[in-house]
């Protein structure tokens, strides 16, 4: 296996990462920890932060045959900064500041300067508050779960 494709595979799979992380966060909270990062590099905008809708395309069971499940609201965004570094986001819902933010992020986690600081500032309290939320969420509904059994009738 070649090197380059093994370490091209890695930075995708960090990117991908740091990008779900990013559209799912909470855009207050996003907004937050966006402003905590200081004077940021300027930025074009390639594309600016627009709302439209996109297919969700489910399969059967999690294997089977696929269906289209139907439409949700999507926004996205994608920005340049001064160095030619392109960052892009889609984020759930109608937020352009969110998805704004999160295509800056997204350039400034590919530079080796800014790399480490929006990891430490941004991503992870993101990460943590969304492993927090989710695992709330599941305190919840275990909370609600019902357990069925079946009674076996005596024949006579």
């Amino acid at each position: 296996m070649d090197h380059r494709h093994t370490a091209q595979g890695e930075a995708n799979a960090q990117r991908a990462a740091w990008m779900r992380v990013l559209a799912l966060a909470d855009p207050a909270m996003l907004d937050g920890a966006f402003g905590s990062l200081g004077g940021l590099p300027t930025h074009q905008m390639l594309r600016p932060a627009q709302t439209g809708m996109a297919m969700v395309r489910a399969r059967s069971g999690g294997t089977g045959g696929r269906f289209n499940l139907g439409e949700m609201t999507v926004t996205r965004c994608a920005v340049s900064l001064d160095n030619g570094v392109v960052g892009i986001a889609y984020v759930q819902g109608r937020s352009l500041r969110h998805a704004e933010q999160a295509a800056v992020a997204d350039a400034l986690l590919q530079l080796p300067d800014w790399h480490d600081t929006v990891q430490a500032q941004l991503i992870e309290p993101l990460a943590r508050d969304r492993a927090g939320r989710v695992e709330s969420q599941a305190r919840v509904a275990a909370q609600t779960k019902v357990e069925f059994f079946t009674m076996v009738r005596g024949e006579d």
